[in-house]
């Protein structure tokens, strides 16, 4: 799977489980917390999603809002992760 492929992923699960099918105002570099789309709950919804979808587990130090302060910074910390797991 490309890196592209990623961000699509997270982004389509953002859009449809966030905004409601509104992407109109989401780009990989938006702020997640800024600007109210994900909060600490919205955070647990997509690190289970992700640890079920690539088949990780994310320990709790991890859980940190600037690895999920945005798509890219998800995409960025979902690649070192999975590039240390193999």
């Amino acid at each position: 799977m490309n890196e592209q492929n990623y961000s699509d992923v997270i982004m389509t699960f953002i859009v449809e489980n966030f905004l409601f099918g509104d992407n109109s105002q989401l780009k990989t570099d938006t702020p997640l917390f800024e600007k109210g789309i994900i909060d600490s709950t919205g955070v647990l919804e997509l690190v289970s999603f992700i640890e079920e979808k690539y088949n990780i587990n994310f320990q709790d130090d991890e859980l940190v809002q600037d690895n999920f302060s945005s798509i890219s910074a998800i995409e960025k910390f979902l690649l070192n992760k999975l590039n240390h797991q193999n």
